[in-house]
């Protein structure tokens, strides 16, 4: 399947090979179509993207730090075992909580590690507010902001990420253009043929005052979680999803995942690894006898199956079920 990439090692790949972005090409998904069973390839970026940009997005160093927890390993409020459901959707268990749905785009910034986290944020603390607040969390804030979660668009830990939370806080701040909250995302999305690659990661600075919509106080409408962001175990992954919302989860990405379009994905033989990846984990299902995790995704809704998509779930596809994060939000008042 990698037959173009046959010479070239993996560690050396991104500096000896061309920078043709050789994945993207009809030919290749075809490919993928071939071997993949459980789910489907198609079109999602230009076929001349450039591969600076497509590495560009996978900004998550969550899949080798996780391994160092917290570890979650029991709540009182979870379920027995015995009474997980076969399928969960928490857009559908709490309709009232809108932001739950929501696809983000993160452009032209390797942020996803903020927007995986923030948006568990938020949607957790629509859940416990029982959806008194019910608005879209600034990813703008942690990336440009939280120096000790990464390098903003060069890449973040989300642990990290909810620690930053516990300690500062974050305001509220929705899509590029949108005034929404706080502090509204500053990069544009990244979609078609434009890959926001004039787009400098300048636009990313740490300011302690609402530029969206200024007639919110900065230092009034900034959200905290307790101080106890953690990693979870497989086992209880369902449970905390089911009992507190939506959580953040990184994973390996190869190649051929760039190019999802339906059904439960798994990575093709010989896929190369291109980074680490951060989404936001919602629910799981199984189809076709093939059990799944339900992912949004922060590439805008014109990537995938709407902006979301399915990952196999038990086997530890990619690594995702080694490396999810959450906190508990303070209750709204």
């Amino acid at each position: 399947m990698n037959a173009l990439l046959s010479s070239c090692a993996v560690f050396v790949f991104f500096s000896s090979c061309s920078e043709q972005t050789y994945f993207l090409n009809k030919d290749y998904i075809s490919t993928i179509n071939s071997v993949a069973k459980t789910w489907k390839a198609g079109i999602n970026f230009h076929p001349e993207t450039p591969l600076k940009f497509i590495l560009g997005l996978l900004g998550s160093k969550g899949v080798d730090v996780s391994s160092a927890g917290p570890f979650k390993s029991h709540d009182p409020l979870y379920s027995p075992a015995g009474n997980i459901p076969n399928e969960f959707d928490a857009r559908k268990r709490w309709k009232n909580c809108t932001t739950i749905g929501t696809i983000r785009d993160q452009g032209n910034c390797g942020s996803c590690w903020a927007f995986s986290t923030s948006g568990a944020f938020a949607d957790r603390l629509c859940i416990a507010s029982n959806g008194s607040f019910n608005q879209l969390l600034s990813a703008e804030h942690v990336t440009s902001c939280c120096y000790r979660c990464g390098l903003g668009c060069q890449g973040g830990y989300p642990i990290r990420a909810w620690r930053y939370y516990s300690k500062h806080g974050l305001v509220t701040g929705g899509n590029f253009n949108s005034f929404e909250g706080c502090q509204p995302y500053m990069f544009p999305p990244c979609t078609g043929n434009n890959s926001c690659s004039g787009q400098s990661e300048k636009n990313h600075k740490c300011q302690k005052k609402c530029f969206g919509n200024t007639s919110i106080s900065y230092r009034g409408d900034r959200r905290y979680v307790e101080r106890s962001p953690y990693v979870l175990a497989y086992d209880n992954m369902q449970n905390d999803i089911m009992t507190y919302g939506p959580i953040e989860s990184s994973f390996d990405v190869y190649d051929d995942f760039i190019s999802y379009k339906s059904g439960v994905y798994f990575k093709s033989p010989n896929a190369t690894y291109l980074g680490g990846h951060s989404v936001k984990c919602i629910g799981w299902g199984v189809e076709r006898n093939v059990s799944y995790w339900l992912m949004m995704n922060s590439w805008n809704n014109t990537w995938g199956d709407g902006g979301n998509f399915k990952i196999r779930r038990g086997t530890n596809e990619c690594q995702v079920e080694d490396s999810s994060t959450a906190g508990m939000p303070e209750y709204y008042k």
